[in-house]
């Protein structure tokens, strides 16, 4: 039988039908798969022409860096002198140039990393019936299964679907997970946590700041993770996995499945993030970008859909929601200014920073808006 949201419409009303359709499933993307779908949609094909137009880079001196942090510890107390001095200078060059690069020897093990994927995994191919009573678009809620946050915003939908956990400041309840993937779930999110705050030492440090000055800056204060599925695609060469965008958040700690389909935009081509075994994919954020006045980039990124194989990954946000407002200034790091290097962002709230990021979706980059 003919699933009807894969009708191939033109008009406004008609497309605004599909979308409902879609989001009245509660099913998400891997319905549609389940479903025995055969094509793409076409709330998802719009931005084919855009994901055409730059071809990925095989440039082998434009590679994301892979760092190792074996030698610095777990706290700004060692004495890893000039081992850790290097790894901050291979971290700020990181940031200036690619906004991106992988962690090895980052502290969590190998059965954790596996044990997150396997989890996400098991959540998604659950029974329908079982998953969709996670379904919701409420943001208010700590535990939702959705599928594109933006579905009634973006031009085209993504090939994916996410199961969103707010962490922090205020965990859920144990009970408010799905039985899946509860326990990974919570335990993945603490070492996340730990190694975020490693992460905001070294970034401060690469700011030629005190190794605190981030997180007394409370930029770890919020934290949440997305735990994402896209499924296996009939026809991957029509639709994305997760189109062109910047994180608006200070920083993502991104675990990513053997599939491949991650690129990063640098020299206006387009990069591979190829997966390394036991790595984690860290990026800049807006907001980093914002309180570092540019010196540290948030890069635009996107994700391929897969073939036959489904991919995984699970991002961890580090920033605050509208569900944990603050009224906290966010504006250039006073520290790191002087007569050369003025600020060059208005201060703004992370609230208000991301109803603009919400509100210009596929419009100005979020950052211009607080450009002076």
């Amino acid at each position: 039988m003919e699933n009807p949201i894969i009708q191939q419409s033109s008009t406004h009303d008609e497309w605004e039908r599909e979308l409902k359709a879609f989001d009245d499933t509660k099913l998400g993307v891997k319905g549609l798969v389940d479903n025995g779908v055969t094509k793409v949609p076409l709330i998802f094909t719009k931005f084919q022409a855009s994901k055409a137009s730059s071809p990925p880079s095989e440039d082998e001196f434009l590679q994301v860096p892979v760092i190792d942090l074996g030698l610095i510890g777990n706290s700004s107390k060692d004495t890893g002198g000039v081992a850790r001095k290097d790894i901050v200078t291979k971290v700020r060059q990181a940031c200036e140039k690619y906004g991106f690069f992988q962690i090895v020897n980052h502290g969590i093990p190998q059965e954790i990393l596996d044990e997150m994927k396997e989890g996400t995994r098991r959540f998604h191919e659950e029974p329908n019936d079982v998953k969709k009573v996670y379904y919701s678009r409420d943001r208010l809620k700590k535990v939702r299964f959705t599928s594109n946050y933006d579905l009634y915003q973006a031009k085209a939908a993504n090939w994916r679907d996410s199961l969103i956990s707010l962490m922090l400041p205020e965990p859920p309840k144990p009970e408010e997970f799905p039985e899946t993937c509860r326990d990974i779930t919570i335990c993945y999110s603490e070492y996340a946590y730990k190694l975020g705050l490693t992460l905001f030492e070294l970034l401060s440090e690469a700011l030629g700041l005190k190794p605190k000055h981030l997180e007394e800056m409370e930029c770890a204060q919020g934290m949440f993770l997305l735990s994402h599925y896209y499924p296996a695609c009939p026809e991957p060469d029509k639709t994305i996995g997760n189109k062109a965008h910047t994180d608006p958040n200070f920083l993502t700690i991104l675990l990513q499945d053997h599939t491949g389909g991650l690129q990063v935009l640098v020299e206006n081509r387009w990069i591979d993030v190829k997966p390394v075994e036991g790595a984690l994919v860290i990026n800049i954020g807006d907001l980093t970008q914002l309180i570092s006045n540019d010196k540290f980039k948030s890069i635009k990124h996107r994700v391929l859909a897969p073939g036959a194989t489904p991919r995984i990954s699970v991002a961890c946000f580090f920033t605050t929601n509208t569900m944990y407002p603050t009224n906290r200034l966010y504006g250039p790091i006073k520290e790191i200014l002087s007569e050369e290097n003025p600020a060059i962002y208005r201060e703004t709230t992370i609230k208000d920073f991301t109803i603009q990021f919400d509100l210009r979706l596929g419009m100005t980059p979020t950052l211009e808006y607080y450009r002076i």
